[in-house]
């Protein structure tokens, strides 16, 4: 935003990440260590627990796990929402930069605010370790900027090839979500598809609306209607998500090929050829 780059490939990278995220980071793992590992350590875990007493704790563990995860699921599906309803006009300008960002902070709130009462319930206090874990973040942040201010500079400097300013959006967008699919292969294989769920939604709350918005409140952000129908595709996977999730509390294998399908129709429709 404050050399003037070009907004479309904020826009990209927020859909690239995101519908990534919600389509192939989910579908993977649920193909390969689907519902019959699941339903197998989930039995085992029961017959354990019941053992020692304390099945209706991991019921009411599993049942608070799976509502967060649902209220989860629909802050992106109203973060989304409410980009397309502001892009729809085919730009965002200051005023809608200043919504989404409002958004995003509102939803960090939130979390705060629960953080807290919980630590009232249970009467608890933060501690040094808290002011350690957020100088740690910080270095690391600085780190990430760093890095990628070097990669986007090498790669916009490059005219022609798939690695290239043509693609920036686009790889930039797999760059950032690396990190979370090591997560959701490694928490796949270890049969916890709660936190392969929760690793993969929580970052579509930082891309859209925060990263477009941030971009809207220098400049004016340019929609095509490609762009919009990304919105769609994210908000149309996202609430498939919801009745499995209802319903079973978990995604059934054969969604892992929906999924994954619907991600190979995003790479399709949405490269630039």
């Amino acid at each position: 935003g404050t050399r003037g780059g070009p907004g479309r490939e904020v826009f990209t990278n927020a859909l690239v990440n995101n519908v990534t995220n919600m389509s192939l980071l989910i579908g993977v793992p649920t193909l390969l260590w689907g519902v019959a590992r699941q339903a197998k350590k989930k039995n085992k875990e029961t017959k354990e627990l019941k053992r020692k007493g304390k099945s209706r704790a991991a019921q009411q563990t599993h049942e608070l796990n799976r509502l967060s995860l649902l209220l989860t699921l629909l802050a992106v599906l109203f973060f989304t929402g409410a980009v397309w309803a502001l892009a729809r006009d085919g730009r965002l300008d200051f005023g809608d930069g200043l919504v989404l960002v409002g958004l995003f902070l509102f939803w960090q709130c939130f979390h705060v605010f629960e953080v807290l009462k919980t630590n009232v319930r249970q009467n608890r206090a933060f501690d040094l370790f808290l002011v350690m874990n957020l100088a740690l973040l910080g270095v690391g942040a600085y780190g990430v900027y760093v890095s990628t201010d070097w990669l986007v500079t090498w790669v916009s400097s490059a005219k022609t090839g798939f690695i290239s300013a043509k693609y920036l959006g686009w790889l930039s967008g797999w760059l950032m979500v690396l990190p979370n699919a090591l997560l959701a292969f490694y928490y796949g294989w270890r049969g916890k598809p709660e936190v392969v769920y929760t690793s993969q939604v929580g970052d579509g709350h930082v891309c859209i609306p925060l990263c477009v918005g941030i971009y809207a409140l220098y400049q004016p952000l340019v929609v095509s209607p490609l762009l919009l129908h990304g919105l769609l595709l994210l908000g149309g996977v996202t609430l498939a998500h919801l009745p499995f999730i209802v319903a079973l509390g978990r995604l059934p294998r054969f969604m892992g090929w929906v999924l994954v399908a619907v991600y190979g129709v995003f790479l399709w429709r949405g490269l630039p050829r």
